[in-house]
Protein backbone atom coordinates (compact mmCIF):
# COMPACT_ATOMS: atom_id res chain seq x y z
CA UNK A 1 0.00 0.00 0.00
CA UNK A 2 1.41 3.57 -0.93
CA UNK A 3 1.98 5.71 2.12
CA UNK A 4 0.13 8.75 1.47
CA UNK A 5 -0.50 10.55 4.88
CA UNK A 6 2.32 11.95 7.15
CA UNK A 7 2.69 13.41 10.93
CA UNK A 8 5.04 15.78 11.71
CA UNK A 9 5.08 16.34 15.01
CA UNK A 10 6.35 20.26 16.02
CA UNK A 11 4.79 20.78 19.54
CA UNK A 12 8.09 21.02 21.34
CA UNK A 13 8.80 24.12 23.41
CA UNK A 14 12.21 24.92 21.83
CA UNK A 15 14.50 25.12 24.85
CA UNK A 16 17.80 24.20 23.64
CA UNK A 17 17.45 27.11 21.06
CA UNK A 18 16.17 29.82 23.65
CA UNK A 19 15.91 32.57 23.06
CA UNK A 20 15.51 32.67 19.40
CA UNK A 21 12.56 30.16 19.72
CA UNK A 22 11.16 32.14 22.37
CA UNK A 23 8.68 34.36 19.90
CA UNK A 24 9.57 32.35 16.59
CA UNK A 25 8.81 28.22 16.77
CA UNK A 26 11.78 26.44 16.15
CA UNK A 27 10.29 25.10 13.29
CA UNK A 28 10.40 28.14 11.93
CA UNK A 29 13.77 29.08 12.23
CA UNK A 30 15.92 29.48 8.91
CA UNK A 31 17.57 27.21 6.72
CA UNK A 32 18.94 29.79 4.24
CA UNK A 33 16.05 31.12 2.78
CA UNK A 34 13.70 28.31 4.13
CA UNK A 35 12.11 27.46 7.11
CA UNK A 36 13.32 24.29 8.78
CA UNK A 37 9.84 22.81 8.44
CA UNK A 38 9.15 23.47 4.42
CA UNK A 39 12.27 21.38 3.98
CA UNK A 40 10.69 18.59 6.09
CA UNK A 41 7.09 18.96 3.99
CA UNK A 42 8.46 19.22 1.13
CA UNK A 43 10.66 15.49 1.89
CA UNK A 44 7.30 14.16 2.28
CA UNK A 45 5.78 15.37 -1.25
CA UNK A 46 8.90 14.39 -2.62
CA UNK A 47 7.99 10.56 -1.57
CA UNK A 48 4.12 11.41 -2.95
CA UNK A 49 2.42 11.89 0.15
CA UNK A 50 -0.57 14.22 -0.07
CA UNK A 51 -1.88 14.77 3.16
CA UNK A 52 0.40 16.28 6.16
CA UNK A 53 -0.72 16.81 9.76
CA UNK A 54 1.50 18.99 11.57
CA UNK A 55 0.82 18.62 15.88
CA UNK A 56 1.31 21.86 17.23
CA UNK A 57 0.43 23.96 20.32
CA UNK A 58 -0.50 27.28 21.62
CA UNK A 59 2.39 30.32 20.08
CA UNK A 60 2.89 28.05 16.55
CA UNK A 61 -0.14 29.97 14.41
CA UNK A 62 3.01 31.04 12.38
CA UNK A 63 3.45 27.93 10.91
CA UNK A 64 -0.18 27.09 9.64
CA UNK A 65 0.38 31.01 8.21
CA UNK A 66 3.55 29.88 6.19
CA UNK A 67 1.43 27.40 4.58
CA UNK A 68 -1.39 29.59 3.38
CA UNK A 69 -1.66 31.82 0.78
CA UNK A 70 -0.73 35.40 2.16
CA UNK A 71 -2.84 37.09 -0.89
CA UNK A 72 -1.79 40.31 -0.18
CA UNK A 73 2.20 39.78 -0.62
CA UNK A 74 1.48 37.29 -3.75
CA UNK A 75 -0.54 40.19 -5.05
CA UNK A 76 2.06 42.66 -4.67
CA UNK A 77 4.42 40.43 -6.53
CA UNK A 78 2.79 39.39 -9.07
CA UNK A 79 2.26 42.85 -10.16
CA UNK A 80 6.02 43.10 -10.09
CA UNK A 81 7.46 41.86 -13.06
CA UNK A 82 11.11 41.78 -11.71
CA UNK A 83 10.04 39.64 -8.78
CA UNK A 84 8.13 36.76 -10.97
CA UNK A 85 10.75 33.75 -9.82
CA UNK A 86 9.95 34.96 -6.15
CA UNK A 87 6.23 35.34 -6.62
CA UNK A 88 6.43 31.53 -7.96
CA UNK A 89 8.24 30.27 -4.80
CA UNK A 90 6.17 32.17 -2.49
CA UNK A 91 2.84 30.78 -4.56
CA UNK A 92 4.12 27.41 -4.44
CA UNK A 93 4.68 26.79 -0.39
CA UNK A 94 0.71 27.38 -0.09
CA UNK A 95 0.36 24.70 -2.96
CA UNK A 96 3.00 22.00 -1.87
CA UNK A 97 0.07 19.56 0.03
CA UNK A 98 -2.85 19.92 1.71
CA UNK A 99 -1.50 20.47 5.19
CA UNK A 100 -3.66 20.51 8.10
CA UNK A 101 -2.87 21.31 11.27
CA UNK A 102 -3.82 20.17 15.17
CA UNK A 103 -2.95 20.84 18.59
CA UNK A 104 -1.23 18.96 21.10
CA UNK A 105 -3.26 20.34 24.36
CA UNK A 106 -1.10 18.44 26.76
CA UNK A 107 2.77 17.76 26.31
CA UNK A 108 2.90 13.62 27.30
CA UNK A 109 5.90 12.85 24.60
CA UNK A 110 5.73 12.05 20.56
CA UNK A 111 3.52 8.93 21.11
CA UNK A 112 1.04 11.26 22.85
CA UNK A 113 1.64 13.53 19.70
CA UNK A 114 1.28 10.96 17.27
CA UNK A 115 -2.28 9.12 18.98
CA UNK A 116 -3.47 12.53 18.76
CA UNK A 117 -3.56 11.88 14.65
CA UNK A 118 -5.65 8.41 15.08
CA UNK A 119 -8.51 9.98 13.42
CA UNK A 120 -6.78 12.22 10.66
CA UNK A 121 -5.18 8.62 9.65
CA UNK A 122 -7.90 5.98 9.67
CA UNK A 123 -6.61 2.72 8.55
CA UNK A 124 -4.12 2.71 6.98
CA UNK A 125 0.10 3.46 7.07
CA UNK A 126 1.61 6.49 8.07
CA UNK A 127 4.70 8.30 7.98
CA UNK A 128 6.07 10.28 10.79
CA UNK A 129 8.77 12.48 10.17
CA UNK A 130 10.08 14.84 13.33
CA UNK A 131 9.94 18.34 13.42
CA UNK A 132 13.10 18.51 14.75
CA UNK A 133 15.14 16.49 12.34
CA UNK A 134 15.79 18.32 8.64
CA UNK A 135 17.49 15.65 6.60
CA UNK A 136 18.82 16.71 3.69
CA UNK A 137 19.60 14.55 0.33
CA UNK A 138 21.82 14.80 -2.55
CA UNK A 139 19.66 16.49 -5.71
CA UNK A 140 18.34 13.79 -7.71
CA UNK A 141 18.84 10.67 -4.65
CA UNK A 142 15.52 9.69 -3.34
CA UNK A 143 14.81 11.47 0.16
CA UNK A 144 14.93 9.27 3.57
CA UNK A 145 11.21 9.33 3.31
CA UNK A 146 11.01 7.84 -0.13
CA UNK A 147 13.87 5.09 1.12
CA UNK A 148 11.95 3.97 3.80
CA UNK A 149 8.45 4.07 1.99
CA UNK A 150 10.29 1.49 -0.75
CA UNK A 151 10.79 -0.72 2.24
CA UNK A 152 7.90 -0.13 3.32
CA UNK A 153 6.23 -1.35 0.15
CA UNK A 154 8.76 -4.49 0.01
CA UNK A 155 8.04 -6.16 3.41
CA UNK A 156 4.85 -5.10 4.38
CA UNK A 157 5.71 -3.85 8.08
CA UNK A 158 6.66 -1.04 10.03
CA UNK A 159 9.94 0.49 8.93
CA UNK A 160 12.44 3.03 11.04
CA UNK A 161 15.20 5.18 9.47
CA UNK A 162 18.31 4.32 11.61
CA UNK A 163 21.61 5.69 11.58
CA UNK A 164 25.15 4.71 14.08
CA UNK A 165 25.57 7.20 16.13
CA UNK A 166 28.66 7.51 18.51
CA UNK A 167 28.42 5.27 21.15
CA UNK A 168 28.78 8.13 24.21
CA UNK A 169 24.87 9.38 22.37
CA UNK A 170 23.04 6.73 21.90
CA UNK A 171 21.48 7.20 25.25
CA UNK A 172 19.85 10.57 23.60
CA UNK A 173 18.14 8.54 21.56
CA UNK A 174 17.84 4.85 21.53
CA UNK A 175 19.23 1.38 20.66
CA UNK A 176 18.07 -1.44 18.82
CA UNK A 177 18.97 -5.07 18.56
CA UNK A 178 19.58 -5.64 14.58
CA UNK A 179 20.40 -8.69 12.54
CA UNK A 180 20.75 -7.40 8.36
CA UNK A 181 18.29 -8.67 6.24
CA UNK A 182 20.04 -11.09 3.88
CA UNK A 183 20.15 -9.90 0.28
CA UNK A 184 19.38 -6.57 0.97
CA UNK A 185 21.40 -3.58 0.96
CA UNK A 186 21.33 -1.29 4.44
CA UNK A 187 17.39 -3.12 5.63
CA UNK A 188 17.35 -4.69 8.82
CA UNK A 189 15.01 -6.63 11.20
CA UNK A 190 14.82 -4.76 14.22
CA UNK A 191 14.48 -7.19 17.20
CA UNK A 192 14.26 -4.79 20.35
CA UNK A 193 14.21 -1.33 21.20
CA UNK A 194 15.14 0.66 23.95
CA UNK A 195 14.58 4.53 24.60
CA UNK A 196 17.37 6.31 26.48
CA UNK A 197 19.87 3.04 27.52
CA UNK A 198 22.26 3.35 29.93
CA UNK A 199 25.59 2.07 28.55
CA UNK A 200 24.84 -1.46 30.17
CA UNK A 201 21.73 -1.75 28.18
CA UNK A 202 23.26 -0.53 24.72
CA UNK A 203 22.58 -3.18 22.38
CA UNK A 204 23.87 -1.50 18.92
CA UNK A 205 24.37 2.23 17.93
CA UNK A 206 22.31 2.10 15.90
CA UNK A 207 19.57 5.04 16.67
CA UNK A 208 16.31 6.12 15.23
CA UNK A 209 16.69 9.37 13.78
CA UNK A 210 13.79 11.48 12.87
CA UNK A 211 11.69 9.19 10.00
CA UNK A 212 9.42 6.21 10.73
CA UNK A 213 6.54 4.46 8.52
CA UNK A 214 3.90 2.99 10.84
CA UNK A 215 1.04 0.13 10.20
CA UNK A 216 -2.78 1.69 11.84
CA UNK A 217 -2.37 -0.90 14.72
CA UNK A 218 0.18 1.57 16.00
CA UNK A 219 -2.54 3.65 17.51
CA UNK A 220 -4.53 0.71 19.45
CA UNK A 221 -0.54 -0.08 21.34
CA UNK A 222 -0.51 3.79 22.26
CA UNK A 223 -3.45 3.84 23.36
CA UNK A 224 -2.99 0.58 25.60
CA UNK A 225 1.07 2.02 26.87
CA UNK A 226 -0.75 5.72 27.37
CA UNK A 227 -2.70 3.34 30.32
CA UNK A 228 0.59 2.45 31.50
CA UNK A 229 2.12 5.11 32.23
CA UNK A 230 2.03 7.19 35.88
CA UNK A 231 1.36 10.64 36.38
CA UNK A 232 3.92 12.90 34.91
CA UNK A 233 5.26 10.42 32.66
CA UNK A 234 5.77 10.50 28.85
CA UNK A 235 4.35 8.03 26.34
CA UNK A 236 7.19 7.16 24.39
CA UNK A 237 6.52 6.32 20.29
CA UNK A 238 9.05 3.89 20.84
CA UNK A 239 6.92 1.85 23.18
CA UNK A 240 4.71 0.61 20.38
CA UNK A 241 7.53 0.35 17.35
CA UNK A 242 9.35 -2.06 20.29
CA UNK A 243 6.27 -4.45 20.19
CA UNK A 244 5.83 -4.54 16.39
CA UNK A 245 9.93 -5.55 16.89
CA UNK A 246 9.05 -8.37 18.97
CA UNK A 247 6.13 -9.43 17.04
CA UNK A 248 9.03 -9.38 13.81
CA UNK A 249 7.01 -6.60 12.21
CA UNK A 250 9.86 -4.15 12.16
CA UNK A 251 12.40 -3.06 9.93
CA UNK A 252 14.80 -0.70 9.65
CA UNK A 253 16.32 1.17 6.78
CA UNK A 254 20.48 3.00 7.39
CA UNK A 255 19.34 5.42 5.85
CA UNK A 256 21.31 7.05 2.54
CA UNK A 257 21.60 11.17 3.85
CA UNK A 258 22.54 13.98 5.86
CA UNK A 259 20.89 14.85 9.08
CA UNK A 260 20.62 18.53 11.24
CA UNK A 261 19.12 18.74 14.53
CA UNK A 262 17.59 21.52 14.41
CA UNK A 263 16.67 21.87 18.37
CA UNK A 264 20.31 21.87 18.76
CA UNK A 265 22.33 25.75 18.06
CA UNK A 266 25.32 23.77 16.68
CA UNK A 267 22.71 21.60 14.34
CA UNK A 268 20.77 25.15 12.91
CA UNK A 269 24.52 26.31 12.56
CA UNK A 270 25.58 23.02 9.98
CA UNK A 271 22.37 23.17 8.61
CA UNK A 272 22.98 26.63 7.61
CA UNK A 273 26.61 26.45 6.49
CA UNK A 274 26.06 23.24 4.55
CA UNK A 275 22.83 24.34 2.84
CA UNK A 276 24.25 27.85 1.90
CA UNK A 277 27.28 26.11 0.25
CA UNK A 278 25.22 24.41 -1.82
CA UNK A 279 22.42 27.10 -2.70
CA UNK A 280 22.47 28.39 -6.27
CA UNK A 281 22.21 31.82 -5.95
CA UNK A 282 24.77 32.33 -3.16
CA UNK A 283 26.46 29.10 -2.84
CA UNK A 284 29.87 30.37 -5.22
CA UNK A 285 30.18 33.56 -2.84
CA UNK A 286 29.77 31.72 0.62
CA UNK A 287 32.47 29.26 -0.66
CA UNK A 288 34.57 32.17 -1.09
CA UNK A 289 34.02 33.77 2.12
CA UNK A 290 34.55 30.62 4.00
CA UNK A 291 37.83 30.39 2.21
CA UNK A 292 38.75 33.82 3.41
CA UNK A 293 37.28 33.17 7.52
CA UNK A 294 39.21 30.00 7.20
CA UNK A 295 42.94 32.06 6.98
CA UNK A 296 41.75 33.86 10.41
CA UNK A 297 42.31 30.62 12.51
Amino acid sequence: MKIKKAIIPAAGLGTRVLPASKAVPKEMLNIVDKPAIQYIVEEAVAAGIEDILVITNRGKGVIEDHFDHAFELETKLKDNPSKKDIYDEVKAVSELANVYFIRQKVTKGLGHAVLCAKSFVGNEPFAVLYGDDVIITEPGKPTVTEQLCDAYEKFGCGTVGVKEVPRKDVSKYCSLDVTPIAGEERTMNVHKIIEKPTEEQIMSCFSILGRVILPPETFGLLEYYMTQIEEGQELFLTDAMNHLAGEGKLTAVDFIGTRYDMGNKLGIMKANCEVALNHKEIGDEFKAYLKDLVKTF
